[in-house]
């Protein structure tokens, strides 16, 4: 997937229409939490499609964007996780309001835009590698990679082409 521009981002809300729109079940790999919507990097694609990636206070796995320099860092490994982003491309399940995150980590976010927009590129093209038969990992990595991912949900959106 080829993002847009450096400057093509914003730090929003998912609506409530988005999780409506994937309820659980069977959308079971999206994250929920009660009362409030995650605070999430929206990254643009080339194709009018949308990249969601949630900001999390604990992460302990390595498909992820880890801070280090914001004070919620030090204590758990907080950052922006790649395995539960969601791909969309209805405007209206993003918020208009502006998402509130801790500005150590937003500022950490656009030293870093660069390396989040190519590490989630990379995420997304080993995920449609695989699918499409192109380049398949052991069953195992696989699983370890995308198995709790809700990006299995958003093949219409990633233009995925399978194999007949």
């Amino acid at each position: 997937m080829i993002f847009k521009e450096k400057l093509d981002f914003q730090v929003l809300k998912l609506t409530d229409a988005f999780y409506e729109a994937y309820p659980t079940p069977p959308f079971t790999e999206i994250l929920r939490k009660r009362q409030r919507a995650y605070d999430c990097l929206f990254l643009q694609a080339d194709d009018d499609v949308l990249v969601c990636i949630p900001y999390r206070s604990h992460i302990t796995h390595s498909n992820a964007f880890y801070f280090k320099k914001s004070v919620r860092s030090r204590k758990s490994r907080s950052g922006l996780d790649y395995s539960k982003a969601v791909i969309i491309h209805n405007v209206e399940y993003i918020s208009k309001e502006n998402a509130v995150i801790d500005q150590d980590e937003f500022i950490e976010t656009v030293e870093n835009i660069d390396r989040i927009r190519s590490e989630m590129s990379q995420f997304i093209e080993g995920y449609c590698s695989h699918i499409s038969g192109k380049k398949v990992l052991h069953e195992k990595e696989f699983k370890r990679r995308y198995g709790y991912s809700p990006i299995k949900y958003f093949h219409r959106e990633l233009n995925m082409v399978f194999p007949s």
